[in-house]
This record gives C-alpha cells, structure tokens and sequence, in this order.
C-alpha cells in the first residue's frame, strides 16, 4: 500500500524503497489545481507520475501523457541526458524538462511519466503559473527524498 499525505506531509516511515508515495497539493497561484504526485524512490533511480485535477467536470479523457528517461552525465556533470520513452506533444516539453531538472539536483537517473496542464490555472496557464508549478513540484519532490536521494520526512 503506498504511503499516502496531503500538502507534502508525509507519514515518519517514507524511507527509498518499492513502495510508493503518493502525494498531492494545490499550485501555487491556482488553488483549484491540483498536482498528484505519485513517487518511487529506488536506491539507483527515482520513478515519478504526474497529473493535475481541477475543481470542474471532464468532458473528454485526459491523455495519459509522456514517459521520460533522464541520467546525469558522469564525465560533464552540468550536462543530463535525456530520452523519451512515450510521447505526448502536449506534455513532452515539460516532462523532458522535469526528468533533466531532477537527473541533475539528485545525481540519479529519473523515470517522468507527465500529464500535467496548468490550463486550468487562474491565469489560463501562462509561463508564470508554469514556472511556479515546476517550481512547487521540484521542490515537494527533492524535500520528499532529499537532494542525496535519501528519504526525509516533511517538504
């Protein structure tokens, strides 16, 4: 059963292992959407889901968005390589970027499977509200397995 918290609270026992964390908050500047994390902290590798919720009905199935492979470079450590493994136009771009994002700060390969829209955001989705969601989403991911990888409890 996975460790389940709401805010970036997480229960005392959210130590790397198979069992994942799954985790949801409201974006910063729209907070009637919601991010939901879903996260696998390996000892060698970080696998994470993402997708946002919004407060209004669906007419349409969301897609199921884009899967991404990103290692860090062991001889340019500046430099993360990156592939994608599933693709999704509308969500490749943010997913890569992500995947890159978090490869680097924790020195592990990442697995991002990305559905997030911030559409839904009280400004309509501008680069502001992207840049702040990105912002939020790394930070709850790296206060929730610590920039080594190890797990910490709280954001």
């Amino acid at each position: 059963m996975p460790a389940t918290a709401t805010n970036g609270v997480l229960p005392p026992d959210s130590t790397p292992s198979i069992t994942p964390i799954e985790l949801s908050f409201p974006l910063p500047k729209s907070p009637n959407t919601t991010v939901h994390l879903h996260l696998t902290n390996h000892t060698t590798s970080l696998l994470l889901f993402l997708t946002t919720t919004t407060g209004e009905p669906v007419s349409t199935p969301s897609s199921l968005g884009s899967f991404v492979y990103a290692m860090p470079d062991r001889t340019n450590t500046r430099n993360v390589l990156s592939t994608p493994l599933y693709t999704r136009e509308s969500s490749l771009e943010s997913a890569t970027r992500l995947a890159k994002l978090l490869a680097r700060k924790m020195g592990k390969p990442v697995y991002v499977g990305s559905s997030i829209s911030f559409a839904g955001g009280g400004m309509g989705g501008t680069v502001e509200e992207e840049m702040e969601g990105f912002e939020r989403i790394v930070q709850v991911v790296l206060g929730t397995v610590g920039r080594s990888g190890e797990a910490r409890n709280g954001v």
